[in-house]
């Protein structure tokens, strides 16, 4: 599988990503908008979550929502990622959702997490309400 994206800015003004027929700006100059670390902990989230969605199907348990919540430090020298750790809360009160099933099936088979946990340790929780 590929994967394509455009990436387009202005000199002294923000960025923007286009990505099918989305359009999301980013802060290269602002403090509103996000940048580059937080979009790159986004596509941490949307694996996670795309991966609930996914599993809520093949381990047939039902969910109202989700909430994730993802924190991360940073190295300086040189600077990258060193530690992700997320909560994930999900709504249901479906008896056939397994948590510690869901943990390891995101853990095993979400490509952005793979590909983070190669390069600095990733740690999280999913609880239910």
């Amino acid at each position: 599988m590929n994967y394509h994206i455009k990436a387009s800015s202005f000199s002294n003004d923000d960025a923007m990503v286009h990505i099918r027929e989305s359009h999301i700006n980013f802060g290269t100059t602002s403090k509103t908008l996000p940048n580059p670390a937080e979009l790159f902990l986004t596509s941490f989230a949307a694996c996670i979550l795309k991966n609930v969605e996914r599993f809520s199907v093949m381990m047939k348990f039902s969910y109202d929502k989700t909430l994730l919540e993802v924190n991360a430090s940073r190295l300086e020298n040189p600077p990258r990622m060193d530690k992700i750790i997320y909560k994930l809360t999900i709504y249901s009160n479906d008896k056939k959702l397994n948590t510690e099933l869901l943990k390891k099936n995101i853990e095993k088979f979400g490509t952005i997490y793979n590909t983070l946990k190669q390069s600095c340790s990733i740690s999280g929780s999913i609880n239910t309400v």
